[in-house]
């Protein structure tokens, strides 16, 4: 049974090691059984972070939990001063969980108060910016993936940065479900795939956010950037490896992972 004490706990100890820049051996109380008990924490752990969220990681929650969950996606925040360029370096946990994956990048422009868009699009006209990117998924717990959708929720989704790449010219024009992304880790292919197999695809992703954090009573109308998932694949690195992304036509995104440090 989750309290508001617990929740507390969990979300302290996991602001802690991520300041900390230091890995934590087991989940810091009783692990969230349900959805609504992870956003819980995640929301306690973002108040008492402090941060400017600037942006939201959107994954998925495979079968068959996402019918036991009652959702196909997770999402957690995107820290401002964990948002970088191209080639930036980016601070994971050397002894929780590590790994880059190739995302797109939407970009929902100031201004949107609802309702949530119905289709496509209608999602579109309220984007005003489409990128490459990758999506630093680390975590000082080393489980947070392997115990389920809801203890990754519970530490910001298993967020710790995002990499911006260069801006799409013609996004609205293009299928972005039809556009061939690999990923590599010290120019190693690792994956290979489109967002074509990525449910209702990237706007798909910027819809169930919207209706996520709305519900949550989160503010979306100040913009906001989404990761809208990862395209080739949740791929595990180390602290030292560069993780690259390439998106057909369109360019490549790269970033070297590095120890994080206290802050």
């Amino acid at each position: 049974m989750h309290t508001q004490e617990t929740d507390q706990a969990i979300a302290q100890a996991f602001v802690a090691a991520r300041r900390s820049g230091q890995g934590m051996a087991t989940y810091p109380g009783p692990a969230p059984a349900t959805l609504a008990d992870a956003y819980r924490i995640q929301d306690v752990a973002i108040a008492i972070d402090g941060r400017a969220v600037v942006g939201w990681k959107v994954g998925r929650i495979n079968a068959p939990l996402d019918a036991q969950l009652g959702a196909n996606r997770l999402a957690g925040p995107i820290f401002a001063d964990a948002v970088a360029d191209d080639g930036a370096a980016m601070p994971v946990f050397a002894d929780g969980f590590v790994a880059g994956e190739a995302e797109w990048l939407l970009h929902v422009a100031p201004g949107f108060a609802g309702p949530v868009p119905a289709d496509d699009a209608a999602t579109k006209a309220i984007i005003d910016e489409v990128r490459i990117g990758i999506e630093i998924a680390s975590s000082p717990y080393p489980g947070i993936n392997a115990d389920g959708p809801c203890v990754t929720v519970s530490d910001y989704g298993n967020n710790a940065g995002l990499v911006l790449g260069a801006p799409v010219a013609g996004w609205a024009d293009l299928d972005l479900c039809a556009i061939s992304i690999a990923t590599r880790i010290d120019g190693a292919v690792v994956g290979e795939a489109t967002a074509a197999t990525m449910l209702d695809g990237p706007y798909g992703a910027v819809r169930f956010l919207l209706a996520n954090l709305m519900e949550r009573g989160i503010d979306v109308s100040g913009g906001l950037w989404v990761s809208s998932g990862a395209v080739t694949g949740v791929h595990q690195a180390l602290v030292g490896q560069s993780v690259s992304a390439s998106f057909g036509d369109l360019g490549q995104v790269s970033c070297t992972l590095t120890q994080a440090q206290p802050r």
